[in-house]
């Protein structure tokens, strides 16, 4: 009897550790709407990669495509999440001067690049970060 009542508790117990485990599990995020960014300031691929992780960091963005040589950004987000004025302001704030060029739903933006979704960009290449260390 004193078995079946440890052996309950600890069921109870990794039943407690899982349930709340389980709120902290962040879903994968479903983009709905695509906003490019003229995005200024951008040397090296250390500075795309610090655009990613800004972005990335924001509720609502499934995922970012940066083009440096275009100075534009492409930010797949959900607009129910965030608004793209608040991604913008956010690469403005990291030092990036920013500004929207075109937002649009996601099955417009698929239809005409034929796109289906941006990918994480970026990476520790050129400079090795030191001509974007004046960067916030």
């Amino acid at each position: 009897m004193k078995n079946k009542i440890i052996n309950l508790m600890l069921i109870l117990t990794v039943i407690a550790v899982l349930t709340v485990f389980a709120f902290f599990v962040r879903v994968g995020t479903t983009a709905d709407s695509v906003v490019v960014l003229r995005t200024l300031g951008m040397t090296c691929e250390s500075c795309t990669d610090k655009i990613t992780s800004v972005l990335a960091m924001r509720n609502g963005v499934a995922s970012t495509r940066v083009d440096m040589d275009a100075g534009r950004v492409v930010v797949w987000y959900d607009s129910h999440a965030v608004r793209p004025e608040i991604l913008a302001r956010s690469l403005t704030g990291a030092g990036y001067g920013s500004s929207i060029v075109v937002n649009m739903s996601a099955d417009k933006y698929r239809a005409i690049t034929g796109t289906t979704g941006g990918t994480q960009s970026g990476g520790m290449a050129g400079c090795g970060g030191r001509c974007c260390a004046g960067k916030k």
